[in-house]
């Protein structure tokens, strides 16, 4: 009986282990999406209900334990095999991507998460069959089964948080797996040893060939740990080939897969499936040409600022820090909270991307929570913590922007780097519209040569007028020539039925879109990023 309640904890927490470790699996290829989550859960969830039927319909069938590890050790052999079985799939998800298919996504993707329903049956079974074998007493059979259940249970509740916080960051996704079959086939053949030494007994026609059958798969089972033990050992490979350049390191966090990659002298941070840059740094040259140039020019909105009214700045996303260092060289040492919620990232920048200014504070934290809990108030505001498609929801509510206003000082601003199409400004119109539901004025900055958007929103009424002179005032070059570029693509967010509060030249979007407000209570930023993945894709097939 005890044996079989170790199997039951084994194959409970391989279950929860392996769907967390599938995740990422696949985030170097797909990301981290609420959408690839569903495809996740809802599969192997589908198999888990095989399984249990399965279960039982094998359990009165072959009543006998060893058939049960015979079962789990088939699933581990599975599980130790999957992330390289998964490479070639997720080859041509690469490509997918590429061409931008939408078949080959969607084949792709289901052909990964189905490599998994072999194992995951065969691990549903174990709940339904562990109840057939350990009840003796029908008046008994109720406890006897929420033991087992609890047991499960408990496996399950370690296997959630073991890859996570220990697997995955220390020894990586494929010997994740590699560990979790090895230790689940060790407790099969421990329970079958256990079984050969008393003599499998029982009734049914499957008994015999079981026992005949047994010590032959003993060996083999035995071969196949050795070959997947040997498989954990090998040095491992590049997990997904980088976009481009010279891959300069690679790793992953509870949060991200992590790749450094430097073309020429520039150096970029790229996150998960990699088609995205989200920090760069380059000693030669000071301006990037992406979002994080417009931060510096910002401020500048807020009638009347001048350079030294920028005293102090808080964003939310720092990534590797390259907004933290440009506003650092042009305004100074002033005090720069740089929140980034995975550690790993932050350790990335200060090793490869020179965030290492020491007015720079990095905080790894959930950016709203740091928000609501710290009792500063800043100049301006930003958030950077839009990775598409896997957008925060709680950072893009009315609640979150109200949070955001209340921490600013007078004259501040609030700042948002927003991700579009070069034609769908759907995501731009609602962060703007729930950000002008707090905030007097809201401008937006739609970034030459980008598929990005700026948007600011002012604690007191600004105005377009009032950004010119203010850039018109300054000495630095950079500045004047970030806002000059600003200029030529900035508009004021005016929601449909309302008339300009500023007197300027209305974003010529928001004519064309709904308003709508997001809140804590209703937020559907994924049905919004799904719209315009969609519309992109339909637009380039």
């Amino acid at each position: 009986m005890i044996m079989l309640q170790i199997l039951v904890f084994v194959s409970g927490m391989t279950v929860l282990g392996c769907e967390l470790t599938a995740s990422r699996l696949l985030a170097p290829y797909f990301g981290t999406s609420l959408f690839i989550w569903a495809n996740v859960i809802g599969l192997i969830l589908l198999y888990l209900t095989a399984g249990y039927w399965l279960g039982g319909l094998l359990s009165d069938r072959v009543p006998v334990r060893a058939g049960l590890y015979h079962v789990c050790a088939f699933a581990a052999i599975f599980i130790g095999v999957v992330p390289y079985l998964a490479k070639p799939i997720l080859y041509f998800s690469s490509l997918g991507f590429a061409s931008v298919s939408l078949g080959m996504f969607w084949g792709s993707l289901l052909g990964v998460v189905g490599l998994f329903l072999v194992p995951l049956t065969l691990l549903g079974c174990v709940s339904p069959w562990t109840v057939r074998l350990a009840v003796v007493d029908v008046a008994g059979a109720g406890k006897t089964a929420g033991r087992l259940y609890a047991i499960s249970t408990l496996g399950s509740l370690v296997g959630a948080y073991l890859p996570v916080l220990f697997l995955i960051p220390t020894v990586g996704t494929d010997r994740t797996f590699v560990l979790l079959s090895a230790l689940l086939l060790i407790t099969s053949l421990v329970g079958l040893a256990q079984e050969r030494r008393a003599g499998i007994t029982g009734e049914g026609p499957w008994v015999a060939p079981i026992r005949d059958w047994t010590p032959r798969l003993f060996v083999a089972y035995t071969v196949c740990l050795a070959a997947i033990l040997a498989m954990g050992v090998l040095p491992r490979g590049i997990v997904r080939a980088q976009p481009y350049g010279q891959l300069l390191w690679e790793g992953e966090s509870a949060y991200n897969y992590i790749q450094v990659v430097k073309q020429g002298t520039r150096t970029d941070l790229v996150l998960n499936e990699g088609h995205a840059i989200h920090s760069i740094y380059d000693p030669t040259a000071f301006l990037t040409g992406g979002p994080w140039d417009y931060f510096m020019v910002a401020p500048y909105f807020s009638p009347g600022t001048r350079m030294k009214d920028v005293d102090s700045f808080l964003l939310l996303g720092s990534a590797a820090g390259t907004t933290p260092r440009q506003m650092t060289q042009v305004y100074g040492p002033i005090p720069i909270d740089g929140v980034e919620i995975d550690p790993a990232i932050i350790d990335v920048g200060r090793q490869y991307f020179a965030m290492t200014m020491p007015n720079l504070t990095a905080i790894p934290q959930d950016g709203r929570y740091f928000l609501r809990n710290t009792p500063k108030q800043y100049r301006m505001i930003g958030v950077d913590a839009y990775r598409q498609p896997y957008i925060p929801f709680h950072m893009v509510t009315r609640e979150f922007f109200t949070e955001m206003r209340d921490h600013l000082k007078p004259g501040g601003v609030a700042v948002i780097n927003v991700g579009r199409t070069q034609t769908d400004y759907r995501l731009v119109n609602v962060l703007a519209s729930t950000m002008r539901d707090v905030y007097p004025t809201v401008f937006v900055i739609n970034i030459p040569k980008a598929i990005n958007s700026i948007v600011v929103g002012t604690r007191e009424p600004g105005s377009l007028d009032a950004f010119r002179a203010n850039i018109a005032a300054l000495d630095r070059p950079e500045l004047r020539e970030v806002g000059a570029l600003a200029s030529t693509t900035m508009c004021e967010y005016v929601p449909p039925g309302q008339t300009s509060v500023s007197g300027g030249e209305p974003c010529a979007f928001a004519k064309a879109l709904p308003r709508q407000v997001f809140t804590d209570d209703l937020a559907p930023v994924e049905q919004v990023v799904d719209q315009i993945l969609l519309g992109y894709i339909q637009e380039h097939n």
